[in-house]
């Protein structure tokens, strides 16, 4: 194996970033856990097509990104200090491991890959789906490529909220069930306004270096003190959310999801307290994305609790 070759292995590693995964698997695993609490359906082949399809499209959009952040100087302007594990891109390009070409193909290749995967399921199992999976690809494709650029103007949080959330999850119970319902949908918001907080706070180390490269986000349009509001209220968001399946299944056993609610009132007192440094933030960013993780296992158990058992 050459140098290059292992080079571009690592990096194509890298900005897939198995670490973060998790981010899609939740929304994945429970849109499948629905479908088998409440209409006892789960298809192994198609589950692992859908995650393949999901996992190319989140390497290609994370390689794209690198590219214009890299070109932007919104990547290269992150200093040691201001870098966490929570922020300041992938690193591929920064750290030489990867050029800007070899990223701009590796996100060609895996969009293209996820594309035809898309294309397979819509014509073998549910073409319903298409819907879904087009409006995921377009905002993948368009979340940080020119023109549209749309985690530089404000709009980046959003489309992760919807791709995240609504998007992943509901796609992945229609390809289980080949049917929409209004369930699932409900249970798409909490986690789509969770993954826009893990986004929004992780968007605080950067603030200088994307306030200098013209990323326009919400916090540097904001400013970091008035962006710890948002933070607060998009957790008061994910909880209403919580409330509102709750009453909509008319089961409380949906409140597990609120258990989270002490260690999202920590984050946000560090966070106030610390949004101007970088290091202790880290625990808020820690949390976030903790209580992410936590939100999606409490409302799989309600789901599996509520289908099977209450």
């Amino acid at each position: 194996m050459s140098i290059t070759w292992k080079r571009v292995n690592k990096g194509f590693w890298q900005v897939a970033d198995p670490k973060i995964w998790i981010a899609s698997a939740i929304p994945m695993f429970l849109g499948a856990i629905i479908a088998v609490g409440f209409y006892r359906e789960f298809n192994t082949y198609w589950f692992l097509v859908a995650v393949l399809g999901v996992f190319l499209i989140e390497v290609g959009k994370n390689a794209i990104n690198e590219c214009i952040d890299y070109i932007t100087g919104a990547d290269p302007g992150v200093d040691d200090e201001h870098r966490t594990p929570f922020s300041g891109g992938k690193k591929t390009i920064v750290d030489g491991i990867l050029t800007v070409g070899q990223s701009a193909l590796i996100g060609i290749a895996t969009m293209s890959a996820a594309a035809v995967i898309g294309l397979y399921v819509v014509i073998f199992r549910e073409f319903s789906v298409i819907y879904i999976g087009l409006a995921g690809f377009l905002l993948a494709v368009i979340y940080s490529l020119p023109p549209f650029k749309l985690c530089y103007r404000g709009f980046g949080e959003i489309a992760v909220g919807l791709s995240f959330g609504p998007l992943i999850l509901n796609g992945m119970y229609v390809v289980m069930t080949n049917r929409f319902d209004v369930l699932p949908l409900l249970v798409s918001l909490p986690i789509g306004f969770l993954i826009v907080n893990v986004l929004w706070i992780n968007q605080f180390p950067d603030y200088e270096t994307d306030l200098a490269a013209g990323k326009k986000n919400w916090v540097v349009r904001l400013g970091k003190k008035k962006a710890v509001k948002v933070y607060v209220g998009i957790f008061g968001l994910n909880y209403l959310s919580i409330i509102a399946i709750a009453i909509y299944t008319f089961n409380p056993i949906w409140l597990l999801a609120l258990l989270t609610m002490p260690k999202a009132m920590q984050a946000v007192k560090n966070c106030a307290e610390n949004f101007d440094n970088i290091k202790n933030l880290i625990q808020s960013n820690a949390a976030t994305v903790q209580i992410y993780i936590l939100t999606g296992v409490l409302l799989a158990t309600s789901a599996l609790l509520d289908g099977l058992i209450i």
